[in-house]
């Protein structure tokens, strides 16, 4: 563990005891769920108004001193890995909820705020907000990673959900990114360019987010097929026909298996997928029933129905266990996790490509994704303690992510580029990577903001 260097005394001033160098408050901030080696930060600030933020980071420029925004270190691609040291501003303090606005259907929340959080305060409303990772996260740090989930091909991800966010830049200075219209044609839309920026443009204090009303009624179901490949042409048939199903999620049979001994189920042990279906009573058997013919068509093998809400919590209780029933397969093991994304019309082929590495590889490597808009994610479980296991993981995510390239797709969906996919972003971008740079120098000139992440090179 790296020992504290010296920290500004104005921040001891302005903080108190909200702001430690605890060395094991230290560690803890310095690490997120990925396999990527802790750093951590030199102290840890947990500010609890937008005006505290703006003084820290006018503080932290006069003396030089980086800033690293944490929400709560759920991400897999050591975002929050303080490289260079500094101070780890944690916003979960930030916790309040500031307005529900029902005609407009809109939420307005600190950035602390959690998406289970959110939900829960709206369990009594006939309101909801619809981005689901999985995993508990922070609304800010949902939208500064770009955040999807398993309600995407219905609802989107927080690039179409975040209407509006304030924002402390490099500076000091406090924004608001938009007003709470719909619509706007005013200007250049900071909003899209802080969602996503991995607080190495500004600290996200505040979000407005898109909430949608509940539906009349839900249905959901799982269906093993014979073969991924059977699976994924079920999904591409399904959203080529225009078919508005909210949630269709895969896991292999790898994860399935990992699924079944983690939650006591008794799945066949077959790539799978899970569906979900929105909306009026006679809207949803429709759906349902086409989808089923679609999945039959296809050597799906058979629809197990889940329409009483226990049931349907219990089915996606399980696929959201997926990521700790995958850990679970190798007791001690840390996760190298990769995500890539393709049009839809590539998702069978890249899978089918990835799979057969898979098969070949060494290391247990589940692969699940909210393949209805061409994601999928894999695990490569590895020995902390063996480079050469380290070295094939790595191996085989840069095979991933160049495959998924080629086919016009990206080399993150949703996880985030972080400091695990550095090496891909020039490749992706081209000459649009040095108008990246050029807005990183211009916004933050001392190149404080989450130093060395996203951005190669960026100190």
């Amino acid at each position: 563990m790296n020992a504290a260097r010296s920290i500004p005394s104005e921040l001891i001033e302005l903080l108190g005891n909200r702001l430690t160098r605890d060395a094991a408050i230290r560690e803890e901030h310095g690490s997120d769920e990925s396999s990527h080696t802790s750093h951590p930060p030199d102290a840890v600030a947990f500010p609890e108004s937008n005006e505290e933020v703006a003084e820290i980071v006018k503080i932290c420029a006069r003396h030089a001193t980086p800033i690293v925004p944490f929400g709560k270190g759920s991400a897999v691609e050591g975002g929050v890995v303080a490289i260079h040291g500094g101070v780890c501003v944690d916003l979960g303090r930030m916790n309040r909820i500031l307005s529900i606005n029902h005609e407009d259907l809109d939420a307005y929340v600190q950035a602390g705020v959690t998406q289970f959080q959110l939900n829960e305060h709206l369990a009594e409303t006939n309101l909801f907000f619809s981005v689901d990772p999985g995993g508990e996260a922070t609304l800010g740090g949902m939208a500064s990673t770009r955040a999807s989930g398993t309600n995407t091909v219905r609802y989107g991800a927080m690039r179409e959900n975040v209407l509006r966010l304030t924002v402390v830049l490099a500076d000091g200075r406090i924004i608001r990114t938009s007003s709470r219209a719909r619509k706007s044609s005013a200007g250049y839309d900071l909003t899209r360019l802080f969602v996503g920026a991995e607080g190495t443009l500004g600290i996200i204090t505040e979000v407005t987010v898109r909430l949608y009303r509940r539906p009349d009624a839900i249905s959901a179901a799982i269906c093993p097929f014979n073969s991924i490949g059977d699976a994924v042409r079920t999904v591409i048939e399904t959203i080529q026909s225009g078919i508005p199903i909210a949630r269709v999620e895969l896991l292999d049979e790898v994860s399935i298996d990992a699924v079944n001994r983690y939650s006591g189920l008794n799945y066949a042990a077959t790539p799978t997928l899970f569906f979900e279906f929105q909306g009026s009573p006679t809207g949803v058997a429709e759906q349902s029933a086409f989808v089923e013919k679609i999945a039959h068509s296809n050597g799906g093998l058979a629809f197990q129905w889940a329409t009483d809400e226990a049931d349907r919590k219990r089915l996606w209780y399980a696929r959201h266990q997926a990521y700790y029933a995958m850990l679970a397969l190798r007791p001690g093991a840390r996760s190298l996790t990769t995500d890539v994304c393709v049009p839809v019309s590539r998702l069978a082929e890249c899978i089918g490509e990835t799979k057969r590495e898979l098969d070949a590889c060494s290391l247990p490597s589940p692969l699940l994704g909210h393949v209805g808009d061409g994601n999928f994610h894999i695990l490569f479980l590895i020995d902390p303690n063996s480079s050469e296991e380290l070295a094939e993981a790595e191996r085989l995510n840069r095979r991933i992510v160049e495959r998924a390239l080629a086919m016009d797709g990206t080399c993150t969906g949703e996880h985030g580029v972080g400091i695990g996919k550095l090496d891909f972003l020039p490749i992706e971008h081209g000459e649009a990577f040095h108008v990246m740079q050029q807005i990183k120098a211009t916004l933050d000139p001392q190149n404080l903001m989450n130093p060395g992440k996203v951005l190669k090179h960026s100190r």
